[in-house]
């Protein structure tokens, strides 16, 4: 049973989400908060798998909620947002949220990202991760390529899967482009997760757009 918590100020879209998700027998809705103070307060006495994060929100954002979260090893962060406020997404994806996904996003696809999350992987939908890295690329301090040295440590092959997933690739879309199975992947990326010191796949993409490794426009399938 994934245990979720939701955080937003309003309570018409905290009742949506909570009916959508009590509909699943393998989901639980353990607690609702209207801002991010209430929210750490409530996840202090409350065990939770997952939070679905709004951005803007009173007395405390999401990003500053999900920074404290991540700071404290909490439960994993989904961030909700509108295209609007992708910046917002961004700066909560660089604070240690597991992923992001648009408010309008489906009923199924809101619970493919709660589960995702639950086991370990990171929410990136590849047409997200496009508008939102293409657009901020170009905006990238240039002393975050500073980190372009880690690069090094990679070999050759998991440089190769890291600029896979930086695309928005899956894990059996990138076995199929490598002719290698979905376990070897998922192997190259624990290495490359542990020799950058990232915390996940999300930070992965963040990071190879930092270094340069991709670079904005060449989000999707390699030809």
């Amino acid at each position: 049973m994934v245990k979720v918590v939701l955080v937003d100020d309003q309570e018409l879209v905290r009742a949506g989400f909570k009916m959508v998700l009590d509909a699943q027998p393998d989901i639980e809705v353990v607690g609702e908060a209207g801002d991010g103070e209430r929210a750490l307060a409530l996840l202090r006495g409350t065990r939770a798998d997952v939070v679905l994060m709004d951005v803007r929100m009173p007395r405390m954002d999401g990003i500053e909620a999900t920074r404290h979260i991540a700071r404290e090893g909490g439960p994993k962060v989904i961030i909700l947002t509108t295209f609007d406020l992708d910046e917002y997404a961004f700066a909560a994806i660089k604070a240690g949220a597991g992923g992001f996904l648009l408010k309008d996003a489906g009923p199924a696809q809101l619970i493919e990202a709660i589960k995702s999350v639950h086991s370990g992987d990171a929410v990136v939908a590849p047409s997200t991760t496009k508008r939102l890295l293409d657009r901020f690329a170009l905006h990238l301090p240039d002393a975050e390529r500073q980190a372009s040295g880690a690069l090094e440590s990679l070999t050759d092959r998991e440089g190769e899967v890291l600029g896979l997933v930086a695309r928005g690739l899956s894990n059996a879309e990138i076995a199929g482009n490598l002719f290698v199975s979905e376990a070897t992947v998922k192997t190259h990326m624990g290495r490359i997760l542990m020799k950058l010191g990232l915390r996940d796949r999300v930070q992965a993409v963040v990071f190879a757009y930092e270094t340069g490794l991709v670079k904005s426009g060449q989000s999707g399938h390699p030809e």
